[in-house]
This record gives structure tokens, sequence and C-alpha cells, in this order.
């Protein structure tokens, strides 16, 4: 296989402006060593007396969004965060490294569903967390018990709350987890996506294949709204850096938008992404489909993160669906639904045809 390109114009890792750390989180060593991490970077450290982030609320919501984005919080994951949750339809379990992301996507899942102030927040008791996963093997419902997918064994998805990848500089949370899971004899697999492509830190990673990354992708047309992140032909690229290292991977199309001209713009998009990963022999590539939703208080909190941002919340061409949790969320309407499946899966079995669609909702 040929070596891919090098990447032209990289995204810039990011670098918070400042770092909290609890006096728990101080505790682990995983905790100091994000620490002095950051110290090297030159990110301002403030080291809390106590448990509590204590963060200065200015009166302006615009001002203490930008704060919060440019804050990383470590802090101690509790016995209720070990605790996992299933994350239908992606994995059996959801294990969280960290809450928050520092990208600025003005269709954020995680708006409304995090409370507070958008800040990242990173776990220091890593191995805590890693050690309570044996509990959960084989007894999740979406892969473990399940017949077209069982062959992956019990997953956890490490991309519920965050974008492990993006902390990953300075967290070292991500490699560690890949390592983890790679000594860990048993049939499961871990699983992340991810909008970034810093992907150098975990080449040389002993995953064992136990580790699928998928990298989120949107055409051109719809990227604009994926502020801070890295550029899609990046993220193929990097993509196409751990498929030669070995890993399972795969693409996550999300949040799919039904705007004007969005048959031309995915059709391109699958293009672009088989021409980047179609020569690989042996590829194991999966491809999850997402199309845009949002509910009413995440599209209040996106329009006052990211007023004026264009992209189209309206109701209109939708339809109400309720949530697993009793709420409701607005997605598109099932004429428009089935157009957006049926281009997908025929674009992507005459484009892709190695790859096998995990779901769609």
């Amino acid at each position: 296989m040929a070596e891919p390109a090098p990447f032209e114009r990289p995204t810039p890792a990011w670098r918070p402006r400042r770092l909290l750390i609890t006096r728990s989180a101080r505790g682990f060593e995983h905790g100091r060593t994000i620490m002095r991490r950051a110290a090297d970077l030159g990110v301002e450290i403030v080291e809390l007396p106590g448990d509590r982030l204590m963060l200065d609320q200015p009166d302006d919501p615009r001002r203490a969004y930008a704060e919060a984005k440019a804050t990383l919080a470590v802090v101690v994951a509790p016995p209720s965060k070990r605790r996992l949750q299933p994350i239908a339809p992606s994995a059996d379990w959801r294990v969280d490294l960290a809450e928050g992301c520092p990208a600025h996507c003005s269709y954020c899942y995680l708006a409304g569903s995090l409370k507070g102030p958008p800040l990242t927040r990173v776990y220091a008791n890593l191995e805590e967390i890693l050690d309570s996963l044996p509990a959960y093997l084989g007894q999740g419902k979406i892969t473990s018990r399940n017949a077209a997918r069982v062959h992956e064994g019990t997953t956890f998805e490490a991309s519920c709350y965050t974008d492990p990848l993006a902390l990953e500089p300075l967290t070292g949370s991500l490699s560690a987890t890949i390592a983890w899971f790679g000594r860990w004899q048993a049939d499961a697999q871990l699983r992340f996506t991810t909008k970034f492509a810093d992907v150098a830190p975990l080449l040389a990673t002993d995953h064992q294949r136990r580790t699928r990354m998928r990298t989120s992708i949107n055409p051109m047309a719809f990227a604009r709204f994926e502020g801070g992140t890295a550029k899609v032909a990046d993220r193929l690229r990097a993509l196409r850096r751990v498929a030669l290292a070995g890993y399972p991977v795969g693409l996550t199309i999300a949040p799919i938008i039904a705007a004007e001209g969005w048959e031309r713009a995915y059709a391109m998009l699958i293009a672009q992404a088989a021409s980047e990963l179609s020569d690989l022999a042996g590829l194991d590539l999966t491809i999850e489909l997402i199309t845009h939703r949002f509910t009413p208080t995440s599209k209040a909190v996106l329009d006052s993160w990211y007023p004026g941002s264009g992209l189209d919340m309206s109701e209109a061409n939708r339809t109400v669906k309720l949530t697993k949790f009793g709420g409701e969320k607005q997605v598109y309407d099932a004429t428009i639904m089935r157009s957006l499946r049926s281009f997908f899966e025929r674009h992507i079995a005459d484009g892709l045809p190695m790859a096998r669609i995990l779901y769609w909702t």
C-alpha cells in the first residue's frame, strides 16, 4: 500500500487559555501529567483549593461562551459517571474519558445535553474508569446480542460527549485507552469518532485491532458549520493513516443536512472518501448515517451560541419525534428521509462497495 501524502497546513492542535485542576484530580498521576503538559505549552494553570469548579460568569452570554470554550478542567469522574449507560445505535456502552468539546459546531449535539457553561472536563482517574469495564462484558444489546453485529464483541463508545482526539495532545487519554483495550484479552472493541486529524500519537499504539476509529465528515458546503475542526480532506487522510496502521475504521456522515444542493454535495463527498480509501487492500470500513435533528432546548442554546450561523433549524419539512427520555426532537419528515436514505444507500454501494452501513437514523 502506498503511504499517504503528508498533510498540508494542518489545523493547529487546540490549546486552552487556562486549565483548572481540582484538588482530587491532582491526586492522580494522570491528572498531574495533563497539568504538566498544559504548563509546558504555556497554558495558565489554576490549582483549585477544592473539588468545585469555580467559574466567573460574565453577564454577556457570548463572552461567557468564549471563556468556557477556552477552558479545560481536570476533574475526577465520580462513581455515578463510571456506571455505564447504553448508547444505541452506536455501541453497547458509553465510556466517557471527558465531557465537552473544543470545536464550534453550530449544530452541536451536546448543546442542551450538558449542564452549565460549555467548558471541557477531562477525567484524571482514567485507570478507575477503565478498570470498571470488564463488568460490562457481554451485557449490552447493540452488538453483544445482535446477530448482525455480534462479531464486533462488546462495544464501548468513547465519543458520545466529547471528541477524544481533539484533546489527545493534552491528555494522552485516548492512546492510553487504546493500549488498554489492546492488552485486554476479551471479545471487546473501543470505538470513537472525530472531526480532528492529528493521529500521530495513535499510529504506534499497540491496538491489536480492538479499536475502531471513525471520522465524521460533511461536504465543504456544510463543513462551514464545523468551526475549529480539521479540514475534511485532512480527516480523510488521517483515516487512511490509521487504516494503514491496521486499525478498523469508519465514516460517520453526520449530520446529514438536506439543504439546497445536498445531492451533488454528498455525491462529491462520497467520491472524495472513495478516492482516499478504496485502494486499501483488506480495508475494514463501516459507515454510520445520521440526519440532522434538534430539540427545542438545543435550538435555543445554539441560537445563543451561534447567532446568524445560517444553519436551518426551522420547523419546515420537519416532524416531531420523541426521544428515549420522552422529550421532543425535530427530524426531517418521512418524504425527505426516504429520499436521503435511498440516495446514500445507492451512492455508497457504488462508490464504497466494501463498506458496511451500520445504521441509519
